[in-house]
């Protein structure tokens, strides 16, 4: 029989699991230890010639176990499970989304170096750009997902460090409005600032889409990063990061990672484990349950516009980068409620069924208020630009069954009270 290439979900429940070496237990134990016996000292010293580069690896030496800040059979099969999907040569995971984003971030740019970075960013990382990256000498630019190619370039000339740029840092679709930008042209730009003895990389922040509805590393990114706590673990139960990419890369990650000591622990890898059997079910339910969402939203009076990768007009730009990049519109819409705060909070207050809590894609539906939540660190006048405003409201939206939330979302919207109604967009 010819071989078969199965499909990642298929194998999230065994892949890179022998329970032949776990006393037959069908599910991966978990492994709480914080170090391993070595059969000889020649062992030993082997596996830490690999940890610490002082060698190449020689054909199929796998690095053994070591330390559980170096490495732990659940953080090892978690990372051979996850790379499955992006399709990517290696993988770390951390202890959060930000220890992973601050990570790459502090790897590969030094003071001097020039960043280029869309908005809107998550909060957490727009902080950290602007009060850490800054501290150290990082020089960055902020482009808009309106802005053009050709206008990047000219901001990155005009800098004068153009001989110094060494990331384009993207977060696409972007959180809280969902604007897409074009990862393939980003990359060309990139690589035309390269040169032979430093690549500019491009990473790409893929938690609004997480691991099933867009893989950057296929369209030229060099980095793909995640808060895995969101659809990744999927049930608000845990707190996790993850970097993917190609191995040169991710060796100076996880080296890095050792001596910052901020890797995932073994039970939030086992618990992350289990999760990933669930994940293409998961989200294939919630952006099923978004788009009915987002369709409802979009014809109801009291919204103003509704943002969500299903509404994109056809024909248009950003359309296009959409269905070239995307599988599926996601499960996270957002919406202005005709008003300002005051008719945004009547509302978030109004939920029975949706939880008013920031993060997202967990099962369980959420709603939040961008402006005064998870970005409330962002400068006023960035947030206007971003059209993060008083009206502006986050859905993630869960597994729920679809026509209980949209009663949830009419009982909630008819407590607003507004004094004019206007035409409603999308995008």
């Amino acid at each position: 029989m010819k071989n078969y290439n199965f499909n990642p979900e298929s194998l999230m429940m065994t892949y890179g699991y022998k329970p032949e070496l776990s006393e037959g237990a069908i599910k991966c134990p978990i492994f709480q230890t914080s170090t391993f016996v070595f059969k000889t000292a020649e062992e030993g010293k082997a596996f830490f010639e690999l940890a610490y580069g002082l060698r190449e690896k020689s054909p199929k030496e796998e690095l053994g176990l070591i330390y559980s800040r170096i490495n732990n059979p659940n953080l090892e099969i978690l990372e051979n499970r996850l790379c499955l999907w992006d399709k990517a040569d290696d993988c770390a995971v951390f202890e959060s989304g930000m220890s992973a984003i601050s990570t790459v971030l502090l790897e590969f740019l030094k003071p001097g170096d020039l960043l280029v970075y869309s908005n809107p960013l998550y909060g957490g990382t727009d902080h950290f750009i602007h009060h850490f990256l800054d501290k150290i000498g990082v020089h960055t630019i902020g482009v808009m997902p309106d802005d053009s190619v050709a206008k990047i370039e000219a901001m990155i000339i005009a800098s004068g460090k153009a001989d110094q740029l060494s990331m384009i840092y993207l977060e696409t679709p972007a959180n809280p409005t969902n604007d897409i930008v074009d990862i393939e042209k980003f990359s060309e730009l990139a690589a035309k600032y390269s040169t032979p003895d430093k690549k500019a990389l491009v990473a790409v922040d893929n938690t609004y889409m997480g691991p099933l509805w867009q893989h950057p590393l296929q369209s030229g990114a060099d980095l793909v990063l995640y808060s895995a706590t969101k659809y990744i673990g999927g049930h608000s139960d845990l707190i996790a990061g993850a970097v993917l990419g190609a191995s040169a890369l991710m060796q100076r990650v996880k080296t890095l990672r050792t001596f910052l000591g901020n890797m995932v622990s073994p039970h939030t890898a086992w618990l992350l484990l289990r999760s990933l059997e669930t994940l293409k079910v998961r989200m294939d339910q919630q952006t099923l349950n978004a788009q009915m969402i987002a369709d409802y939203l979009a014809n109801h009076p009291k919204v103003e516009k509704v943002y969500y990768l299903g509404l994109l007009q056809k024909g248009t730009e950003t359309y296009k980068t959409y269905k070239k990049q995307c599988s599926a519109p996601g499960a996270m819409v957002s919406f202005d409620i005709i008003g300002g705060e005051n008719e945004a909070f009547t509302f978030l207050n109004s939920l029975k069924l949706m939880k008013l809590a920031v993060s997202l894609g967990s099962t369980e539906s959420l709603a939040e208020h961008p402006k005064t939540m998870t970005h409330a660190g962002v400068d006023d006048v960035q947030r206007k630009e971003m059209n993060i405003t008083d009206q502006l409201v986050r859905l993630s939206i869960g597994v729920e069954y679809a026509k209980d939330l949209i009663w949830d979302l009419e009982q909630a919207l008819e407590k607003v009270e507004v004094t004019a109604t206007i035409e409603v967009e999308t995008i």
